[in-house]
């Protein structure tokens, strides 16, 4: 595991170009302020293809700022974001969309007045560049694609369904169907199991551990829920007040001794029984607006 500080080492540094090579996506000494408030701080990762890659802190850490400026919604301030040797720097997240880059949301983005394939089939024409007159449905536009996106989430049998009748589980299931109708090679996933049991929040990331295994897909999540985070990644990134604290494998981060005292204060532990599967809240941190 890295532990790191606000001012990286010079091993640090040729540690992160050393993990450069072969990266999907490469993050390096990303900066982003509001006002006086440093929201990022020289932030630096990569993330390789198949690897599902975690993103943790308190509240106002700099997790959603740091997700906003991977997916083109903020431009930094200084750093560099590339994608397969391209600079994703200036793109919009309708051009990343086209060059494979994939959101889920907390909250799903769905069309609830649309049936569940026709929401997979609206995906596919945003994908393809096409798009429909006010009057037109999407009911024929490569439905036999979407049935296929939708029996990889298993919604087939629930094609037909308008998607305002699905249980919440469902809706987040076809937001992942639409998540891959553009064959993203990079998945960005805003704390992907909010608001769902613990059962379903499992299931949910067991399915998309299959597709990444399948596909080959990267995925970078942010999630609130420790046990999702200790059980289904691959290594988790912890940050604190704009910066990495810390990096490694689940077990690493469970002992490390900042990344405790980071949510807990010292003296605790993040160990979780695999049969509790409890829920860790985050307290918040201060100085900031940020929620996430």
């Amino acid at each position: 595991m890295t532990t790191r500080t606000s001012q990286p080492t010079a091993q640090a540094a040729s540690h992160s170009h050393t993990q450069n090579s072969g990266a999907l996506l490469s993050v390096q000494h990303l900066h982003k302020a509001f006002g006086g408030n440093q929201a990022v701080n020289d932030v630096s990762f990569n993330l390789q293809a198949g690897e599902l890659l975690a993103v943790i802190g308190p509240n106002g850490a700099g997790k959603s700022t740091t997700f906003n400026l991977v997916n083109g919604q903020l431009a930094p301030d200084s750093g560099s974001i590339t994608l397969d040797g391209v600079s994703l720097l200036g793109r919009q997240p309708h051009d990343l969309w086209r060059m494979g880059v994939s959101r889920t949301f907390q909250i799903a983005q769905t069309f609830g007045s649309l049936t569940v394939a026709e929401n997979v089939q609206m995906a596919l024409l945003s994908a393809d560049g096409e798009s429909l007159s006010p009057w037109q449905r999407a009911t024929r536009y490569r439905r036999d694609d979407a049935l296929a996106l939708l029996a990889q989430v298993h919604l087939h049998d629930q094609a037909s369904r308008p998607c305002n009748a699905l249980a919440y589980g469902d809706v987040k299931r076809l937001e992942l169907a639409m998540a891959l109708a553009n064959q993203p090679r990079l998945l960005l996933m805003d704390e992907p199991t909010a608001g769902m049991a613990p059962d379903e929040r499992h299931a949910l990331m067991d399915l998309t551990r299959h597709l990444v295994n399948q596909r080959g897909v990267a995925v970078l999540f942010t999630e609130h829920s420790m046990d999702v985070v200790f059980e289904h990644a691959d290594r988790v990134l912890v940050m604190a007040r704009g910066a990495l604290i810390a990096e490694g494998t689940p077990a690493q981060i469970q002992d490390d001794p900042q990344v405790q005292a980071v949510y807990f204060g010292s003296g605790k532990t993040f160990g979780v029984a695999s049969s509790q599967r409890s829920s860790f809240a985050m307290p918040a941190a201060s100085k900031t607006g940020e929620k996430a």
